[in-house]
């Protein structure tokens, strides 16, 4: 089973950086970016690559990012999920966008990016400085916001000092920007072929439902004010 997860986290970062080829401008991921329904409903961005993006679903919805929507309706808490994703988005790409996409008001700010930095043997420190910028942008431009970090993982194969420095790029971030964390986003999909789509890499609908749920149980205490 412990083999079978490194197999996967080392597909994971391929796929991720192979599957967003045509990288979006931001014009192009305007389509992501809606105007809450209601001026009483506060925003929640989630800012990330082809998993935050729904990569392989059939409706956006599917994505976590639209599980956790309909976890907020069924709370009746009053914030409107924006799926900013782009698949293929690295942490540099990511920088490049982020003034764009905040023009968009945000009161919580959730961060998904960094596996195809892994991938390609981004150096960590490129990494971490570019994720601190995307977050420093953010705490600047709304200092209210709330923020949250979705950690990953890359493969020993990577070398082993190379990959248990990328994993604590995400305890280390959050701790610095009080963000709140959830450790690995994949966890109990990853590796588990009947909640991966056939590329084995991308979460199908059901998959996505237990992402969402990993992240939910973070996201509800910050929702809450009690995280």
């Amino acid at each position: 089973m412990y083999n079978s997860k490194l197999i996967y986290i080392a597909c994971l970062v391929a796929i991720l950086s192979g599957c967003g080829e045509k990288k979006a401008t931001p014009r192009e991921t305007s389509a992501n970016v809606e105007t809450p329904d209601s001026s009483s409903s506060k925003t929640i961005l989630f800012f990330g690559d082809s998993l935050t993006a729904g990569y392989g679903l059939d409706d956006q919805s599917e994505a976590f990012p639209g599980v956790i929507q309909n976890k907020i309706d069924s709370a009746k808490l009053h914030f409107k999920v924006i799926n900013a994703g782009v698949s293929g988005e690295t942490s540099a790409g990511g920088k490049a966008r982020i003034n764009w996409i905040l023009k968009q008001h945000v009161d919580v700010f959730i961060l998904e990016l960094g596996a195809n930095d892994g991938l390609r043997g981004i150096p960590v420190s490129e990494t971490i400085a570019n994720l601190q910028a995307i977050a420093d942008a953010v705490k600047t431009k709304y200092p209210k916001a709330k923020l949250m970090l979705l950690g990953m993982q890359v493969p020993p194969n990577m070398g082993s000092v190379y990959a248990y420095s990328f994993k604590a790029i995400f305890p280390e971030l959050a701790a610095k920007n009080k963000m709140a964390l959830v450790p690995f986003l994949l966890k109990d999909v990853g590796g588990v072929p009947s909640l991966n789509q056939k590329d084995g890499i991308h979460p199908t609908a059901e998959g996505a439902k237990i992402v969402g749920n990993n992240v939910w149980e973070v996201l509800q205490q910050v929702l809450l004010n009690k995280g």
